[in-house]
């Protein structure tokens, strides 16, 4: 159940947030300063590309560098092919982790490592084998690491962390979807795709996504009431129900995958995600089912004190399209009227592409927040 008082009581927030989630989220545009200050000392403005990867391996653990992936392959476009490598393991422990190489990968590839942890021997051990195979590394980890001996011995670009002031001394174990992880991943490497011109991410435009990140910080703070906070706003609206995510537009589609990656990882809440609009056909059974809002059970005399509310399913519209352009938002609308479901519609300001995904990501990120705090996960 989610405990409506706590999310207008700043102090509870507080109290209640165990993990820094909260600050995690506020401090996202810090974050990308202080990466892409991070990258600019590590000589990533120095580079010079001979021409561009073929391809683009990314290997790292947890829902922070499936996010970075799915991010980076996005905004590369056709450009260069970004591909995760999975891991395998008996455990997600640092230690159980392994990843490979496919077997046509070589000297024109690029490997990239992004891990909050950096203790993990299957990333040393992979770059090791990047290293025989021709392909150039490079590597985001905590300064110190045992992934920062592994990079130099590669001769590969390493560049640590950005942690805040408070993390310097003994870094927290954060979730893989900590907000404040997901940006000092990400943000290093945004430069360095920019310098080998796959994406354009130049320290102007990345100023720019630290500026929109702490207008949602403001925005969405703790401080800031439900009714007037689109981030609390969107939490109690899925207090109890069933996240069907839609997304409309290129950069929404990661943004709405990083939402639920969020909600089950923070919040400990299932959500489904499909893009506009093949969505409409693929849940159109599921909102005319048994998880429609005006589905109940018929049983009149069941305890409803006693018993749990049932879960409905409540649509999430999140688009990065301007309104009036080609759309299939209407009939989205449409379609869940009919079914008697309700939707909630997240659409940024103007900016550029990257810009406006930092908006979504970051007012999704601190709704996940929200409702992990006041249901109590």
């Amino acid at each position: 159940m989610l405990d409506d008082s706590l999310l207008d009581t700043p102090e509870a927030l507080a109290a209640a947030d165990h993990r820094a989630l909260l600050r995690g989220a506020a401090e996202a545009g810090a974050r990308v300063r202080t990466a892409a200050r991070h990258a600019a000392e590590a000589g990533v403005h120095d580079l010079q590309p001979d021409g561009r990867p073929r391809a683009i391996l990314i290997a790292g653990p947890g829902a922070a560098a499936t996010c970075v992936a799915d991010l980076l392959g996005t905004l590369a476009g056709a450009a260069c092919p970004v591909i995760r490598l999975t891991p395998t393991g008996v455990a997600p422990a640092a230690g159980a982790l392994r990843w490979e190489l496919p077997g046509w990968a070589g000297s024109v590839d690029l490997l990239l490592i992004a891990t909050p942890d950096g203790s993990e021997p299957g990333l040393s051990v992979l770059a090791e084998q990047a290293y025989r195979r021709g392909c150039t590394v490079a590597a985001v980890a905590p300064a110190d690491s045992p992934l920062t001996e592994a990079a130099g011995a590669v001769h590969g670009l390493f560049v640590p962390l950005a942690t805040a002031p408070y993390e310097q001394d003994e870094p927290p174990q954060a979730a893989a979807s900590d907000p404040g992880v997901l940006w000092a991943l990400l943000t290093p490497l945004l430069a360095l795709l920019d310098r080998i011109a796959l994406l354009s991410a130049p320290p102007e435009e990345l100023e720019r996504v630290a500026d929109r990140l702490d207008q949602v910080a403001e925005r969405c703070g703790p401080a800031v009431a439900t009714y007037s906070n689109p981030a609390k706003t969107l939490a109690a609206e899925l207090a109890d129900a069933l996240p069907v995510v839609w997304t409309e537009g290129t950069s929404a589609g990661p943004a709405g995958r990083r939402f639920a990656a969020a909600l089950a990882e923070l919040a400990g809440r299932p959500a489904l995600v499909a893009e506009l609009p093949e969505a409409l056909a693929e849940h159109n059974a599921l909102l005319a089912g048994p998880l429609a809002a005006s589905a109940d059970p018929e049983d009149f005399f069941r305890d409803r004190v006693e018993e749990a509310p049932a879960l409905h399913a409540r649509v999430v519209l999140l688009r990065d399209r301007p309104i009036g352009g080609l759309t299939a938002a209407p009939t989205a609308r449409e379609l869940v009227l009919s079914h008697d479901t309700p939707i909630s519609e997240l659409e940024p300001e103007e900016g550029d592409a990257l810009v406006t995904l930092a908006e979504l990501i970051a007012t999704t990120d601190f709704a996940a927040v929200y409702l992990a705090l006041a249901s109590g996960a």
